[in-house]
């Protein structure tokens, strides 16, 4: 799918709800200025259950339009309704995206069967590329390592896991057993160094909103092996990385957002604004960088 960073876009909303489209294109150059890998539109970040069929669509179209093939664009697509989940990859494919990042079903779950089943049905419905990705903190389920080989071994198109799951020892078996075959992607931007370093392709990174440069030094130096480079940029802002998942993501993300003009701190409910405590220890870790 990609290799090196790939940023899991906020999705900018207005004082009165609205999507801010406007700031959302001046997001995109920010990200495309700074050279990631791939664009990744209405993923958990993006506030995704959130946000309505049509903004759905006018953001992928914006973020497709602004990528002008440079870098893929990849669509959050994933839901706990197998078929909701076909529709929204049939939408993503009408708007020009180049990929879908499905997340396992939550809530009603489902067996290890059960998922091989569910990605294996969507991946016959769709010529995109598929990315499953792994957040049993936030679905319930994991994806064994032994599943996610089988599913795609099956199909094609599933050509990448975003993995999650915080459980390294699952990581790395999943790179041993699928990854000279599949692509595996980090989806907590601390285990991007140990997992790239072992042979994972990159990141799908929250905090690459806010430095994308970074990251995309970070990720450049693992793939030339220039590690040393790679594991001093990673301890160097790592307190800053834990910062950012100090609460519920997007929540720190979007207030750091707002310090560099990229974001107006609005999220939809249920999700609620960052405390004073935490603006105040992000705010400081951002000044010792001179972010802010």
């Amino acid at each position: 799918m990609f290799k090196g960073v790939g940023t899991a876009l906020i999705t900018p909303f207005k004082d009165n709800g609205e999507v801010d489209y406007d700031l959302f294109e001046k997001l995109l150059e920010y990200q495309l200025e700074n050279d990631v890998d791939a664009l990744v539109v209405l993923g958990t970040t993006g506030e995704s259950p959130t946000v309505h069929l049509e903004e759905r669509k006018k953001l992928t179209k914006i973020a497709v339009a602004k990528a002008d093939g440079k870098v893929p664009v990849i669509v959050g697509t994933g839901t706990n309704d197998t078929v909701k989940v076909i529709e929204m990859n049939k939408l993503a494919e009408e708007q020009g995206a180049d990929g879908a990042l499905i997340v396992t079903p939550y809530y009603n779950k489902t067996s290890q069967a059960g998922l091989v089943d569910h990605f294996t049905h969507i991946a016959r419905q769709t010529e995109l590329p598929i990315i499953a990705y792994n957040v049993p903190s936030r679905t319930g389920v994991n994806i064994e390592p032994d599943t996610f080989k089988k599913m795609a071994e099956m199909e094609d198109n599933i050509v990448a896991i975003k993995e999650a799951s915080g459980d390294m020892s699952q990581i790395l078996n999943v790179i041993e057993i699928a990854g000279n075959e599949k692509t595996i992607l980090s989806g907590n931007d601390d285990q991007a160094l140990p997992l790239m370093m072992c042979g994972g392709s990159g990141v799908i990174s929250v905090i690459s909103n806010l430095m994308p440069g970074v990251m995309k030094e970070i990720t450049s130096h693992i793939l030339a092996e220039e590690y040393q480079a790679a594991k001093d940029l990673h301890y160097k802002y790592l307190k800053l990385m834990r910062l950012i998942f100090i609460d519920v993501n997007p929540i720190p993300i979007k207030f750091a957002m707002q310090q560099i003009g990229f974001s107006n701190n609005n999220l939809r409910r249920p999700l609620v604004k960052l405390s004073q405590e935490h603006q105040e220890l992000i705010l400081a870790e951002m000044k010792e960088f001179d972010i802010v």
